[in-house]
Formats: C-alpha cells, sequence, structure tokens
C-alpha cells in the first residue's frame, strides 16, 4: 500500500519500470501507459491491474495527467475480453 504521497508522471514512470516497463525518460502518462500495454501478457495485466488498484485505492494524490491516462489507455486495455 502506498502512502500519503503525490503521484505525478515521473513517479507514475517509476513505478512501470519497476514493473520491467521500458519507458523513455520524458515519456507523459499517456505515452507511458501505452508503452505498458502495447504486446502485454496475463502477468504484465495483472501486474498493471494491482499497480492501478493500489493508486486507486491509496491516499495518494494522483496528477490529473496520470489519471486521465490510466482512465484512457489503461482501463480498457485491462477489461478482460
Amino acid at each position: 500500500m502506498f502512502r500519503d504521497e503525490q503521484v505525478g508522471e515521473a513517479e507514475f514512470r517509476e513505478r512501470l519500470i519497476a514493473l520491467g516497463i521500458d519507458i523513455p525518460p520524458g515519456a507523459d502518462a499517456e505515452e507511458a501507459c501505452t508503452l505498458a500495454v502495447r504486446g502485454f501478457d496475463d502477468q504484465r495485466a495483472q501486474a498493471l491491474r494491482r499497480l492501478v488498484e493500489d493508486l486507486l485505492a491509496s491516499s495518494a494524490t494522483v496528477h490529473p495527467a496520470v489519471r486521465k491516462a490510466i482512465s484512457r489507455t489503461l482501463l480498457p486495455a485491462l477489461v478482460p475480453a
């Protein structure tokens, strides 16, 4: 669980990188989400679901650009087919 904190684009990139996703420096949240779902498998999908659930359930303040990218890119890709 995350502590009270702010999750901006840099912190969000760091969390994706910690999952083993190759995100270039300076990528914005939308680009980072696009890269995160490109060619992902069940294992990565589970890790991304946990990340999103933890972020949204935590008391962290999620930057609006990060929240928008999650809603527009990650969530639709994570919906089971």
